[in-house]
């Protein structure tokens, strides 16, 4: 890797694919908020990850594998978040008028994120996806699990999601 310019910073992220679950290190302007880093127009083609870890589900059982540097395509990406405990503010004003939270399961490949969107009071939740212009649906509270990783439970105060790209269940 090389040096950090003065004004950038790492910061540790796990990306979802359909196939991969993703661990690993991306360099940002320190500016940046890294939890909604995917909808900013500075996000490249190709993600560069430093010190990846990335757990594989293509075959069985799932595979481990390493690398210093990986380079993910954006395109691929169909979930995000920093590692805990690193936090940032949410993206949302908590007092915002017709605003709730909707319970909702998304799922990712293996992945199963129990978690809440925000959405309008004025319709459901199928309306608020149908006219939904944004390419990463944020997701809170959300509770991260695999049955392929008995092993693996996570919490996240928020993550990103491509909502035309996952499922997406109410309970």
């Amino acid at each position: 890797m090389k040096p950090l310019e003065s004004d950038e910073k790492t910061a540790l992220v796990m990306f979802y694919t359909a196939t991969a679950l993703i661990r690993g290190e991306i360099v940002v302007k320190i500016n940046q908020r890294v939890n909604i880093w995917l909808r900013s127009l500075g996000v490249p083609n190709y993600i560069h990850i430093h010190k990846a870890q990335v757990i594989s589900f293509i075959g069985a059982p799932p595979r481990n594998s390493s690398f210093s540097e990986m380079f993910l395509p954006a395109a691929q990406v169909l979930g995000f978040h920093l590692v805990p405990p690193a936090e940032e503010p949410l993206d949302y004003e908590e007092g915002e008028a017709m605003r709730m939270m909707q319970a909702v399961d998304v799922v990712i490949g293996t992945f199963v994120f129990k978690g809440k969107a925000r959405i309008s009071t004025q319709m459901d939740f199928s309306a608020s996806l149908d006219v939904m212009r944004s390419t990463w649906l944020s997701i809170y509270d959300a509770d991260i699990s695999n049955p392929n990783l008995p092993q693996f439970k996570m919490q996240v105060p928020m993550l990103l999601v491509n909502p035309t790209q996952v499922t997406l269940g109410l309970m």
